[in-house]
């Protein structure tokens, strides 16, 4: 009897917070929690009037009416500092964004807007929403909006992605530079400031970026790799090589890092592994024409003809387009009328079609240049290549004492 007199007096306590919310802020909302309530509520008065006991089913019920959802709503608009109609709304938008309806969610989170303008929540979602459509405008005001008062790392962070995405470098750069001044630990922004410096060409300073969040982070084979596409961007090869060595020895299926690593070995004419390595890639899950392409290569120099005509097929097999490519290789040109011709009809290669992300595009960079330095080393003698290394370094010994 004294449980269900608490229980009663406690459900009587929350209807008269809801019934003051209703009149303090003139929302209708609360009118149905407040039927909700005192259908809960009469329920479990009955049962005390009538000295009876109902079943589990209806008690749980009853709890949930009277107690459970009110001091839910209670507790929210206290930490949130929302309203019943915002919680609502937002729910609401939830469910239809989960379901893809976009439109539908873009304008009920528009309708909370305008009515309550400062609804941080609100302006988060909708800005969830530009961000899924492509609208990067859109999006960047909205997450402003939401962080406008407080700081959000996370949300300042997304703010700086996008000013990327949407080609605003230096915008970009001082926000993450600024969370780095607040959390020098911070790993997402660390690697996107590098992204952006890298894409910028600012490679030294990016080698600090990473080389500074290495330290926080020493198993992290993500840093060990962009730190082995900035060093092949400065031509620092045999720094490039190994960090490249250290990413894939973390992760052993790192296929951009053997692919590096497979240039790499073949600009130093180390064929033995670089054919390891350019092996190692067309056994992988990512495998595309261009290790085929330079196993070909391979082929030739050791006047393995037949190989290389075989790797050279099984390239164009995978992607029609290296056809163009091999045909402008001079190095092809005793076994060109033994590889196959890609049909006219062959349109599109076999390899499925993704977006290019901001790595894609770096990998694709540092890809690029080393191909053009290994060919340029095919010119030139090993010792060469090692004379080149040492008079840079000996360069960059003298410029760090001056510096001093």
């Amino acid at each position: 009897m004294f449980a269900k007199l608490v229980f009663n007096v406690l459900a009587f306590t929350f209807f008269i917070l809801m019934f003051l919310n209703l009149v303090r802020k003139n929302d209708s909302n609360y009118i149905y929690l407040l039927v909700l309530q005192f259908i809960g509520i009469s329920v479990s008065f009955l049962e005390l009037m009538l000295n009876i006991t109902f079943g589990v089913i209806i008690k749980i019920l009853i709890c949930i009416l009277s107690i459970i959802i009110p001091l839910i709503i209670l507790l929210i608009e206290y930490k949130k500092n929302i309203n019943i109609t915002e919680i609502l709304n937002l729910f609401k938008a939830e469910v239809l964004i989960k379901f893809k309806k976009y439109e539908t969610a873009e304008k009920c989170l528009l309708n909370t807007i305008q009515k309550y303008p400062q609804s941080k929540e609100a302006h988060k979602k909708l800005a969830e929403i530009y961000e899924e459509q492509d609208k990067i405008e859109e999006a960047i005001r909205e997450y402003e909006f939401s962080i406008e008062s407080d700081y959000d790392e996370k949300i300042y962070l997304k703010i700086g992605s996008l000013y990327e995405k949407n080609g605003r470098n230096e915008q970009a750069k001082i926000i993450f530079e600024n969370i780095l001044k607040e959390s020098p630990d911070n790993y997402e922004a660390s690697m996107a400031l590098g992204n952006v410096l890298y894409n910028t060409d600012e490679f030294k300073y990016a080698l600090q970026v990473y080389s500074r969040i290495l330290n926080y982070y020493p198993e992290k084979y993500e840093i060990y790799y962009a730190l082995g596409m900035t060093y092949t961007m400065l031509n620092d090869f045999k720094k490039a090589k190994e960090n490249y060595q250290r990413a894939a020895e973390i992760n052993s299926i790192l296929y951009h890092a053997k692919y590096a690593l497979g240039q790499l070995n073949l600009m130093y004419e180390d064929y033995d592994e670089a054919i390891k390595y350019f092996e190692e890639c067309i056994d992988s899950e990512e495998v595309d024409a261009k290790a085929y392409y330079y196993l070909a290569r391979i082929a030739i120099l050791r006047g393995e003809q037949d190989k290389a005509v075989s790797y050279a097929n099984m390239a164009i097999e995978i992607n029609h387009r290296i056809y163009h490519k091999i045909v402008k290789d001079n190095i092809f040109i005793t076994i060109i009328d033994k590889i196959n011709k890609p049909d006219k009809g062959d349109s599109e290669p076999q390899v499925k079609k993704k977006k290019k992300t901001n790595s894609d595009i770096k990998e694709l960079i540092s890809e690029e240049h080393l191909e053009k330095m290994t060919k340029i080393s095919g010119k030139l003698k090993n010792d060469d290549i090692h004379m080149i290394e040492n008079i840079k370094a000996r360069n960059e010994d003298t410029e760090e004492k001056n510096r001093n």
